[in-house]
């Protein structure tokens, strides 16, 4: 006879949440005590828990709808709603464990311990108050708002409990948390990349999914395959954390942090960026015929990640100036791939003096950015899923910056796409 799981002791939920919320200090010795399971949080929290921003968010969509200025209610159809609530669930899931994998891999670098069930009691309890005040997104015009408290408090509760939990002194606390704040973010702008593709794939998935035979799984190359596949990378990469981190080998343990942030952030491993002397004779001599005045390249690094930048400033010495900037992404590639490939991203505003829009333009991701007044603007280029290419400055019209960003060895660029790339 295979094990049931425990029922959920609502009384013992909301006191917990009643705890945490109205007096952390107490709660968190408690929490870090107490023992659990990696399932045991899932089962008897976090599910519940993380249900309820899902769940206001079909019903603020769906039932109750979304104003429009002058034209009332806009509501989403039911079943895209329930997609997108579910999806956006599933996700936050995913988003919570990866988090906590990335908690317990920098708790060395702050003196800590790590602990992969405390890493997540860390994070979950952390998140109490974004879930919390999600309820108060129901109220049409209130969710920025909701967002932003949950936030705020989150950060309390997140920095208050990491001594209790990860055993890291007192006054490395903000340290670790900005740095986890600062994963979480990256983590949650990928997933939210996730759920804005599949809002406009609703119809479309509904009646994919819909006529799957019983036995089928996930279809290979579509984004939830993307996806578990993601989350198989993440898990591996964590194993690896573990196993420098049983080797004392300083240099094994920074390189496997890299490796897991680079894997959370999609770019399959750590990514050295190209070094400044290979980034910068990418910036040419000239521009549009303009001379180079200035030119300068550097490459920075935190926690085994990495990321390199060439600029340039061009004159015809007198009022015409032209600035390029290169930019080599490094491990978040990855991130640069969700948007320019399968994450939907786009704009196209209008102003009374300008404009700015970011499209498709075959392969590569384009920024087009005007101010007719000023008659200045940028304009900007993803090259291969890795690197960015921007020209701003002052011109008659954006056709010549985009004739000025012709003139970078943009295929160069895109030839050194596997270069560094360190894969599992």
């Amino acid at each position: 006879m295979q094990d049931q799981a425990a029922p959920v002791d609502t009384n013992k939920l909301i006191a917990r949440v009643k705890g945490i919320l109205l007096s952390p200090r107490t709660e968190w010795p408690l929490i870090a005590a107490e023992p659990a399971s990696i399932g045991s949080l899932f089962t008897g929290y976090i599910l519940i828990m993380a249900a309820i921003p899902a769940v206001i968010r079909f019903v603020s969509s769906s039932l109750i709808g979304v104003a429009v200025p002058f034209l009332g209610y806009y509501r989403v159809d039911i079943g895209t709603g329930l997609t997108l609530a579910v999806v956006s669930y599933v996700l936050s899931l995913l988003g919570v464990f990866i988090v906590a994998l990335i908690v317990e891999a920098l708790a060395p670098t702050f003196s800590g311990e790590k602990n992969r069930v405390q890493a997540l009691k860390v994070v979950a309890y952390s998140y109490t108050a974004s879930w919390v005040a999600a309820i108060i997104g129901i109220i049409p015009g209130l969710g920025l708002l909701a967002a932003l408290l949950g936030l705020i408090y989150g950060l309390y509760l997140l920095n208050l409990g990491l001594p209790f939990t990860m055993k890291c002194p007192p006054e490395k606390s903000i340290g670790y948390t900005a740095v986890t704040i600062i994963a979480a973010i990256i983590v949650g702008v990928v997933l939210n990349l996730v759920i804005g593709s599949v809002g406009g794939l609703g119809y479309g998935m509904r009646h994919t999914f819909s006529g799957l035979p019983p036995h089928a799984g996930i279809v290979n190359g579509s984004a939830g395959a993307a996806l578990q596949n993601w989350a198989k990378q993440v898990d591996q990469a964590s194993k690896q954390v573990d196993a420098a981190q049983r080797s004392g080998d300083g240099n094994a343990q920074a390189q496997a942090v890299g490796t897991l942030l680079g894997t959370a952030l999609g770019s399959g491993g750590k990514v050295e960026s190209l070094s400044a002397d290979r980034i910068k004779p990418f910036l040419p001599a000239t521009l549009d015929g303009l001379q180079r005045t200035q030119a300068a390249a550097e490459r920075n690094g935190a926690l085994g990640m990495q990321l390199s930048k060439a600029t340039a400033t061009y004159t015809d010495g007198s009022n015409h100036t032209l600035n390029l900037e290169i930019t080599d992404t490094g491990s978040l590639k990855g991130l640069v791939g969700f948007a320019a490939g399968w994450g939907g991203v786009q704009q196209d505003s209008e102003t009374d003096t300008g404009y700015e829009k970011i499209y498709k333009n075959g392969d590569e991701l384009i920024h087009e950015k005007w101010d007719r007044q000023s008659q200045s603007g940028e304009y900007g280029v993803v090259i291969a899923d890795r690197f960015t290419v921007k020209v701003s400055g002052s011109a008659p019209n954006i056709d010549v910056l985009k004739q000025a960003a012709a003139s970078v060895d943009t295929s160069g660029l895109a030839a050194l796409k596997n270069e560094g790339v360190q894969p599992n």
